[in-house]
């Protein structure tokens, strides 16, 4: 379901882009992202807290994904005329503390959306690491 359901996200996406273009700030496109994807009928959470428990203790600082589509997808969304790889780090870190195995980065500051798109997935652990993951829900 995940891959068809990055498939809607994607598709989304490409028709903010072919609208709006590049260039906006980040949270215009993660507005329009979202309303397009309720209009699916997706279920969207935008600026989740992820909680970070560190030795059976939960952090007070979380991190924070900018969307989560059906409680299955991050979306990470970005507008910048680069990206480093720290974004994929980033994306990674939300799918292992959420325990999540796939997830998305759309950077929509490019002439065409295709390149800027990149999806991630991680295997599900049991290992119990020194930073782990608590529900999101």
């Amino acid at each position: 379901m995940s891959v068809k359901l990055t498939e809607k996200i994607i598709g989304s996406a490409i028709e903010v882009h072919k609208e709006l273009g590049p260039g906006l700030l980040e949270s215009i496109y993660e507005e329009c992202l979202t309303e397009l994807l309720q209009d699916q009928r997706l279920t969207t959470c935008r600026q989740i807290e992820i909680p970070i428990r560190f030795r059976d203790k939960i952090l007070s600082q979380k991190y924070r994904a900018d969307l989560v589509v059906n409680r299955q997808v991050p979306v990470e969304i970005k507008s910048f005329s680069e990206l480093s790889p720290i974004l994929e780090a980033l994306v990674l870190t939300y799918l292992k503390l959420s325990r999540l195995t796939l997830g998305l980065s759309i950077n929509f500051n490019v002439p065409l959306l295709k390149p800027g798109i990149k999806r991630f997935t991680t295997q599900p652990t049991t290992k119990t690491n020194s930073v782990s993951s608590v529900s999101l829900w």
